[in-house]
């Protein structure tokens, strides 16, 4: 049975669409995946199924929409991908902290970084469902401007990695 992360767009961010880890298994226990865990408190939930991604994702999102009463986005991958998405990296070399995964549904368009703003010398590349980000001075302070991080969810490297080895 296929290992998966599911990483949900804007939950536990502020107090809005708050969900603890226990409710959060539960969900996708009911939705009938096996082995469901979480992965820190912030929208990542790792689990087995034999469903297609694109089955997870919409079971997942009912669920979810349920749940909170409203929609949440669920970007879906599997060890392989992430495993991919790890050695892809043109950031690999960076601090892990200072370099996102911008994950997307389908591959960003050959012109997503045209609107690209980076003041502070961030940088930005192309992935398969992915785009990736470098902060050098940290996410926080960042004035970064990309229309496309509205399309997904981002985790950072040190995070995307993790998820990779609890997913093999």
């Amino acid at each position: 049975m296929p290992a998966y992360a599911a990483l949900l767009r804007a939950v536990n961010l502020g107090s809005t669409s708050r969900i603890s880890s226990a409710d959060l298994c539960r969900i996708a226990t009911k939705c009938g995946f096996a082995d469901v865990r979480t992965y820190i408190a912030s929208g990542n939930l790792l689990f087995k199924t034999d469903e297609t991604e694109v089955a997870v994702r919409d079971t997942l999102e009912q669920a979810l929409a349920a749940h909170f009463g409203k929609p949440v986005g669920v970007f879906v991958r599997t060890h392989a991908e992430l495993a991919a998405i790890t050695a892809q990296s043109p950031f690999a070399d960076r601090p892990g902290t200072a370099s996102v995964v911008l994950f997307l549904h389908k591959p960003p368009a050959a012109a997503a970084l045209q609107r690209l703003v980076a003041p502070d010398g961030e940088e930005a590349a192309l992935g398969t469902r992915e785009i990736y980000l470098h902060y050098p001075n940290g996410q926080g302070r960042s004035r970064l401007k990309l229309p496309a991080l509205a399309d997904g969810t981002a985790r950072n490297f040190t995070t995307v990695a993790k998820l990779r080895d609890l997913t093999a």
